[in-house]
């Protein structure tokens, strides 16, 4: 099998890869090589062809495959290799990366550095346990996204969502723009999954009424979609019996959650957090395995696609300070591996689900540190803390905050030096 040299392979030619590819070249590592398995660029953003994307990135608003194209055109203009058709079959720990295409059948290439990038994918029926029979008209709303915006097919007429996720929400909208009557959004929670702004821009805006502790309990057809069943569910998520509510439809949409992309990163020894479904990753967003980063949603689901480009251009830059240590000196080498001592674990309690990083070293950490976190339900005026062992450091007052919404939060290293035996940051959700 022929195996070739790479400084850097990045799996995954989504926001993430393309973001991380940009920042490794601009930080001097010249051989990069982006594996990509469909047929073009730009991963998920070239069916999301709404607006609102890039306003913190290039300060305007721009459409999916609008902020996709400027990256694209970014790495095409500094010359970076990639291959579409290209599908990564296994990893090893000693980052030997197995790869097939048409064209050159099954290969190998040996990284100097993994960037992990592979985004995520969509929660299927099969886990959401709904009864009834499996007639046609069932759609994840991602599909129906790409049938409506680039294979140019419509779903249905009159549609049912399940979920509040962002794209089943900006689904309800398109679908209505499209023609069809979107009858219900339905969702388990007692709050909304989905961004702030769009439940506003695509339900309130459309008269959509949205349900929240709601779930479905029978699909009814069986060769396609004729109605669903609709019941309001209690605290333990259970069906409530009586509060059944029919709706004829011919299209179920469902927007139920998404799944970082991890079968490769699990295969080859990744330590995963258990709650973000993705590897778990240090100041640097490297893993467990070294030399092997991550990025994007194949490490946590993100709300907004420019916060995925930055935290990739941070791995970008750490991947390849990395490279160019493994090129340096040994010696080097061992005095880098003799200041890996005093970790921080950084320890999510009290409403805050999980943090990214799970840990870190402020001898490696840069000046600044964005530190990101979702929480586990809606909380009103309170404040997000920040301890180091048991000391406060951080009291941020927050009107409101929300699982829909990422939150974060700035630490610095000037800061962390000040405590030089610090073993535990914890972040919590306190009340006002």
């Amino acid at each position: 099998m022929c195996i070739r040299d790479s400084d850097i392979v990045i799996i995954g030619g989504g926001p993430a890869g393309l973001a991380a590819a940009v920042s490794a070249r601009e930080n001097g590592i010249q051989d990069i090589l982006i594996l990509e398995r469909d047929k073009e660029l730009g991963g998920i953003l070239n069916q999301c062809i709404h607006n609102g994307f890039g306003l913190h990135t290039f300060k305007e608003e721009l459409t999916g495959p609008e902020y996709a194209g400027r990256f694209i055109k970014q790495v095409t203009d500094l010359g970076i290799e990639y291959k579409l058709h290209t599908m990564v079959m296994d990893i090893s720990s000693d980052k030997i990366v197995t790869v097939m295409n048409r064209e050159e059948g099954l290969f190998e290439i040996q990284a100097g550095a993994v960037i992990l990038a592979m985004g995520c994918r969509e929660r299927s029926r099969g886990a959401l346990n709904i009864p009834g029979y499996r007639p046609a008209g069932i759609y994840s709303a991602g599909t129906a996204q790409r049938l409506v915006n680039m294979e140019g097919y419509m779903p249905g007429r009159e549609v049912v969502i399940l979920g509040s996720g962002d794209i089943g929400l900006i689904m309800a909208r398109r679908m209505t723009l499209e023609g069809a009557k979107v009858k219900v959004v339905a969702e388990l929670m007692p709050y909304s999954g989905g961004l702030k702004r769009n439940i506003v821009q695509c339900l309130n805006d459309y008269d959509i009424p949205l349900k929240l502790s709601h779930t479905v309990v029978d699909i009814k057809g069986k060769e396609r979609v004729e109605g669903i069943t609709l019941a309001e569910v209690d605290g333990k998520g259970k069906p409530i019996p009586g509060t059944e509510e029919e709706y004829t439809c011919d299209t179920l949409l469902l927007s139920c959650g998404l799944i970082p992309e991890n079968e490769i990163s699990r295969g080859m020894g990744v330590d995963m957090n258990p709650v973000t479904s993705g590897p778990k990753v240090n100041e640097s967003l490297e893993t467990n395995i070294e030399g092997v980063f991550a990025c994007g949603n194949v490490l946590h689901v993100h709300d907004l696609v420019d916060f995925v480009s930055e935290e990739a251009k941070t791995a970008g830059r750490n991947a390849a300070e990395y490279v160019k240590n493994l090129q340096a000196d040994t010696d080097d080498r061992d005095k880098h591996s003799r200041e890996e001592a005093a970790e921080i674990v950084l320890n999510p309690v009290e409403g805050v689900r999980y943090t990214v990083p799970s840990t870190i070293n402020p001898v490696h950490m840069d000046e600044n540190l964005t530190v990101r976190f979702r929480v586990g339900g809606v909380y009103k005026n309170c404040y997000v803390s920040v301890y180091f062992d048991e000391e406060r450091v951080i009291h941020k007052k927050r009107p409101v905050v929300a699982p829909g919404e990422m939150e974060q939060i700035k630490l610095t290293k000037e800061q962390l030096m000040k405590y030089p035996g610090l073993k535990t940051i914890t972040v919590k959700i306190e009340e006002a």
